[in-house]
């Protein structure tokens, strides 16, 4: 049984009783909430100190107690028992056993080999003391800071309840807020705990409170910290946005640190067992009526332990004046994500194709998409700006594909002519009639073909086999092309002055091998 230090004031109930009252021990033990055999020590002290029976009770004085006191207790030198200097006799050999990972009942089973017997009960508290075993450590309560700064946010787990979209028992989410100053809190339902939740619940926040606090204290959620760091953590880069469109500044807590937003941790067990415990709710939409209520009402009219004031009350007078000025629009979250410029000049974000300028194939570039536009950046440049298009569309700008593809690309049949016309008045008659068909596109690569003709025969040939061809009513480019290939047959030969023959190859010039002597030799 662990040991029980007994104050002066039993001591002196325990004579009182025996003194006035003239009771017995067990009656005296019964009433003190003490043994009876600790009750007849005490009064057999007072006896060898003096104390009469019959002398009433201004015998108790200071000076008769303390007599009491040193008769009975014994002896524990620095204020412990002969167990405790036992164990610090031990301390180096006791520490080194802690260190190597064993329990407390082997190091009381290896003390006993040595001879060294204590209770396990003074070695637990010996170890506590003196070697930090377990325990809690000790913390440094924050000053509140300014008012209309400071606003801590945590998710807490509400339970579970039915979904009647889904058809069955969900997890229910609540994203708690509570300013530092005033308490008063604010809690947002969700099924999730996603980045879209999170800004949704700060929009209703700041709509609940009537305006922006300066400081958001969050935990370490995914949603907001993509890497976690007790001085640098990386915040996520759309939540980050998100707090400077709306002008407030994040300061997440450290990992497993509930000591660095403890309004909050506070708040989650009371929104649990005083909103949600007990209580049935049709939807989503309901239960988060009602929590706004809560909020209001019992939530913000309870007397606060801590502060002994009404939050809501406090809020009203102290905080709500000193916060930012609340939205006036809804936020339009976007999304941030990475994409690959492929060969055909496009990259894909959310099942949609955007081009994008042919130097960056090959690159990985960083798109913000929202519901208006997607802005693709390279390396931190904004390179281009699309309305944004539904999955399966796409949106090309001819000036990102290669001047001679982006015809045929964008199916561009005016400007397709023009290139032909520019060789000659008979290829441009040509590729207009080759294209005036009810589905022209469907000809483009004939033009084309036309096109490659000139670049290969040139144009004055392709011009003259244009107009025999038109004089005959003939629209076919491969008529066009085996007249210009018979053309080029029946032109002579002409020589390559860079040919050199196999005979003549290594032929040197005859003054290379002459012999000039020097004058006297």
């Amino acid at each position: 049984m662990a040991y029980r230090e007994i104050t002066m004031i039993e001591i002196k109930e325990v004579l009182r009783l025996w003194l006035g009252k003239q009771m017995g021990l067990r009656p005296i033990a019964v009433t003190v909430g003490l043994d009876r055999k600790t009750v007849r020590r005490y009064i057999d002290a007072g006896v060898e100190a003096g104390l009469v029976r019959d002398g009433g009770e201004a015998q108790l004085t200071d000076v008769l107690l303390g007599a009491v006191i040193e008769a009975v207790r014994p002896e524990r030198p620095a204020g412990h028992g002969a167990a405790w200097e036992a164990c610090r006799a031990e301390h180096d050999r006791i520490k080194a056993w802690l260190e190597k990972g064993l329990k407390l009942t082997k190091i009381e089973d290896l003390l006993a080999r040595r001879g060294v017997v204590v209770p396990y009960r003074t070695l637990h508290r010996y170890a506590s003391d003196q070697l930090g075993l377990g325990g809690r450590g000790t913390t440094v309560r924050v000053a509140d800071g300014a008012p209309g700064h400071e606003l801590q946010v945590d998710f807490g787990r509400l339970g579970m309840m039915f979904d009647p979209q889904t058809g069955r028992r969900r997890v229910l989410w609540a994203l708690i807020f509570t300013a530092v100053v005033s308490r008063h809190t604010f809690v947002w339902l969700s099924w999730r705990q996603s980045l879209e939740d999170v800004i949704a619940g700060c929009e209703a926040a700041w709509e609940f409170y009537g305006g922006v606090f300066k400081v958001l204290v969050p935990d370490n959620m995914k949603s907001i910290v993509d890497q976690a760091d007790p001085t640098a953590p990386r915040l996520n880069v759309t939540f980050t946005e998100y707090a400077q469109a709306r002008g407030f500044v994040i300061d997440p807590a450290r990992v497993r640190s509930p000591q660095d937003k403890p309004r909050v941790e506070r708040t989650v067990p009371y929104v649990r067992d005083s909103f949600f415990a007990g209580e049935e709710f049709r939807d989503l939409a309901d239960a988060q009526r009602r929590a706004q209520d809560w909020c209001r009402i019992k939530a913000g009219l309870r007397i606060h332990g801590t502060i002994r004031a009404r939050p809501a009350e406090v809020f009203a007078l102290e905080e709500a004046h000193m916060l930012l000025a609340a939205p006036t629009e809804v936020y339009d979250t976007p999304r941030w994500t990475v994409a690959k410029v492929h060969r055909d000049h496009h990259i894909q974000v959310a099942k949609a194709l955007y081009s994008i300028p042919g130097a960056l194939i090959g690159e990985t570039v960083t798109v913000r998409v929202d519901s208006r536009l997607v802005k693709v950046l390279f390396r931190g440049q904004v390179v281009k700006i699309h309305p944004k298009q539904a999955p399966g569309s796409r949106s090309t700008d001819e000036a990102d594909l290669p001047s001679e593809a982006s015809a045929y690309a964008m199916r561009d049949l005016d400007k397709l002519q023009r290139m032909a016309a520019r060789h000659g008045q008979a290829i441009g008659t040509y590729a207009a009639a080759l294209l005036d068909i009810p589905l022209p596109w469907t000809k483009m690569r004939q033009v084309y073909r036309l096109l490659n003709l000139v670049n290969k025969f040139g144009a004055h040939r392709v011009e003259q086999a244009c107009v025999r061809a038109l004089e005959c009513e003939t629209i076919d480019v491969g008529l066009i092309g085996r007249i210009v290939a018979r053309a080029a047959e029946d032109d002579p030969p002409t020589p390559d002055r860079n040919v050199v023959s196999a005979a003549n190859r290594f032929a040197r010039d005859p003054d290379e091998f002459a012999i000039v002597r020097k004058a006297g030799r």
